[in-house]
């Protein structure tokens, strides 16, 4: 898909770019798989900020896209291909057999008219799903689940894929969009293909509105606060951060201090995206 490049009638479309949107075939979703949702601009059930720089924004449905995969043994022909709000990446509506729609995140390559399945005797073809333990060494996926039965959890923004390196008994070994290499159980399922629009990170907003329709309110650096509301704030002109390094606004560290916690996912790890 292409990007398309604005004229410069100013200066921050001069510095803007933005889809084509050759590959959208239907312009209005399914009403049947969208439900609204109430913005809650990062403020939790006490109205308390929880989630800083959120509020604002272009309203937006919420489209219901199949996560699981769990069709199994039904065809689906393609019939749209749909621009979703909520996410990078492209969506596909799937008209199954006995009748249902679903949507589902279109990979790249897949288009209207296609059939898709999915279930353990699925071939290896672009948009089917399957369990990884059936899928060849070397076969590149997306909407992996780390779960059996939960859904698709990772490799699901526009331009990802996971490719699946070594098959054991119980586990696949996949590297991950970050370089991690990580075992997953071998009854997961995953899709097979890219995930759809890789040209998503060569866009340019342009300008700060484009931001803010997106529901992001501006953030103030700690170093032009005063001394009471950040770490960083206070001093007579430009001051240094100083010792011993870079604090969030409550004084913990940040910019590359480690937060994540023990988990017990961790031993499935096999190699980190930062080695250290």
């Amino acid at each position: 898909m292409p990007i398309r490049q604005f004229k410069p009638t100013s200066p921050s479309r001069r510095n803007a770019s933005g889809y084509m949107f050759t590959e959208i075939t239907k312009s209005k979703p399914e009403k049947a798989l969208t439900i609204t949702k109430t913005r809650a601009s990062g403020r939790n059930n006490q109205g308390k900020i929880t989630v800083r720089h959120r509020g604002g924004g272009a309203k937006r449905k919420i489209r219901i896209i199949d996560f699981k995969r769990d069709k199994t043994g039904v065809p689906g022909k393609v019939a749209a291909i749909e621009y979703d709000p909520g996410r990078t990446a492209r969506i596909a509506l799937i008209f199954y057999r006995d009748g249902e729609k679903r949507y589902i995140i279109a990979p790249t390559g897949l288009e209207v008219g296609a059939t898709i399945q999915s279930g353990p005797q699925s071939d290896i073809r672009i948009g089917n799903a399957l369990p990884l333990r059936n899928m060849p060494s070397g076969t590149v996926v997306h909407n992996v689940e780390l779960l059996v039965g939960r859904g698709g959890q990772i490799v699901r923004s526009a331009g990802a894929s996971a490719q699946l390196m070594a098959k054991e008994e119980k586990f696949c070994l996949l590297r991950l969009p970050s370089g991690e290499m990580r075992r997953v159980p071998a009854d997961c399922m995953a899709t097979v293909g890219q995930v759809s629009n890789p040209e998503h990170a060569l866009v340019k907003l342009g300008k700060a509105g484009k931001i803010r329709w997106r529901g992001r309110r501006p953030q103030v650096r700690g170093s032009a606060m005063n001394p009471v509301d950040h770490p960083h704030g206070g001093g007579e002109g430009k001051a240094p951060i100083g010792h011993p390094g870079p604090k969030s606004p409550w004084g913990k560290p940040t910019l590359g201090y480690r937060t994540r916690g023990k988990k017990q996912s961790d031993k499935l790890i096999v190699r980190r995206r930062h080695e250290s």
